[in-house]
């Protein structure tokens, strides 16, 4: 209720009520743009296909709002720019030019920024000339050059034109563009799902009993969610006390927050990818041979035992990938320098090698329970689907990034309303 009394006071203001109405406006052109076909594509056999979510393709039909099953404009979704942002991420500690660009400021920002639209492109070339060949050829009414490219062209925009529409509402609108518009597809999916399980009701698959429950297990799992995404670790740091003439300076205490969840969803996405890529070969091989058929019984979520391995492989790769990730997005000893350097110290903590060390334990036990926790809400959705015989398109992944753009737009919304001394919705 006080979310949604945050959300009416927002609206009275007219410079917010604009920005919302933009963003709204923007995300409504990206529902539209993903219901236009692309051309050239037989639609009776691309239905065919991809008559079930498999692999990988699950993942970039999650990201696409169903875009990719359908092969609309916006099939490849935004999912070339998360890529590149990961990959320039990960350069920029690898390569010291790209280092120092990123501590140059706002024209560093810009300048990296350019560089992740670049190879954003790049790489939608690269997926749609793969998708267009290869998954969907059977679908292509021509074979010829110039109409694979043209499918090819077709894709490589529509991203293009997502990566411009998530810009405009970064500077016009409320909220992160990139990740609303993965919110937007995600919660499009979310009225095929209600419908699914009133199919099931009706045809007496499904209990009412077993719906209660699932629907509990979920309202629990968006709490966790919401107290683990805001739930941080206060480091105290006092600044000395400097006499520059007759006047004194610092003196001041402040804190570091670390964030439970440094790697957010990262590190569920990147063990999602990891464990369907056996899933996606599948897809490419007869259905009846013995590997297809051992990789679905043994590494499928929707085999026996396969879900229990399933689920263990996939708690291990999330708590190492959220390790990893961490620590390419948080630098100790950086920390420490810019706090040495100011003049700043951790009560009781030396400066220098301590307080990198200090640092170093801190994080690895929160991580520990920031890892844990993304395990249990990527696994036990589809453990708890499967035990209770429903296949929920709204999992853990989904809620996980749903729930968190939900908190850090309201967040945003928020900072807006601070400035003009109102009570907002997160205290």
């Amino acid at each position: 209720m006080e979310m949604l009394r945050t959300v009416v006071k927002a609206w009275k203001i007219p410079d917010l009520r604009k920005k919302l109405i933009f963003t709204l406006a923007m995300l409504l052109v990206f529902r539209i743009g993903s219901q236009i076909p692309v051309p050239g594509m037989d639609r009776e056999i691309l239905a065919q296909t991809f008559d079930s979510e498999t692999g990988l393709f699950a993942l970039f039909n999650l990201f696409s709002g169903g875009a990719f099953s359908n092969f609309t404009i916006f099939a490849l979704s935004i999912t070339p720019y998360i890529t590149a942002s990961i990959i320039l991420q990960l350069l920029t500690i690898a390569i010291p030019s790209l280092e120092r660009l990123s501590k140059e400021g706002t024209e560093g920002r810009k300048k990296i920024a350019q560089y992740t639209r670049y190879l954003t492109v790049v790489l939608a070339i690269i997926q749609a000339i793969g998708v267009s060949v290869g998954l969907f050829r059977k679908a292509l009414i021509s074979t010829d050059p110039f109409s694979v490219a043209v499918i090819v062209l077709v894709l490589t925009a529509g991203t293009a034109f997502l990566m411009w529409l998530g810009e405009q509402i970064n500077e016009y609108g409320i909220g992160n563009g990139i990740s609303l518009i993965i919110f937007a597809g995600i919660i499009a999916r979310l009225p095929s799902a209600i419908q699914e399980i009133w199919t099931k009701l009706q045809e007496g698959t499904m209990s009412i009993v077993t719906l209660i429950i699932f629907l509990i297990f979920c309202i629990v799992v968006i709490i966790g969610i919401i107290e683990v995404q805001q739930g941080q670790r206060r480091i105290p740091v006092q600044y000395a006390k400097r006499v520059v003439g007759r006047k004194m300076y610092g003196g001041q205490a402040t804190h570091i927050p670390l964030k439970v969840n440094q790697a957010g969803v990262i590190p569920v996405i990147f063990a999602m990818a990891f464990l369907q890529f056996p899933l996606t070969i599948t897809y490419f091989m007869d259905s009846q041979s013995g590997a297809a058929a051992w990789i679905t019984k043994w590494l499928s979520p929707g085999g026996t035992p396969g879900v229990w391995v399933y689920a263990a492989f996939n708690v291990v790769l999330i708590i190492f990938f959220t390790y990893f990730y961490t620590s390419v997005t948080f630098n100790p000893m950086e920390v420490a320098q810019n706090m040495k350097a100011n003049g700043g110290f951790i009560p009781g903590i030396r400066p220098g090698r301590a307080t990198v060390e200090y640092l170093n334990r801190v994080m690895t036990r929160i991580t520990f329970v920031g890892a844990v926790f993304l395990a249990a809400v990527a696994i036990l959705p589809t453990i708890v689907s499967q035990l209770g015989g429903l296949n929920f398109h709204f999992g853990g992944t989904s809620l996980l990034i749903a729930v968190g753009v939900a908190l850090d737009t309201m967040k945003q919304l928020e900072n807006q309303m601070v400035m003009r001394n109102y009570q907002g919705f997160l205290k």
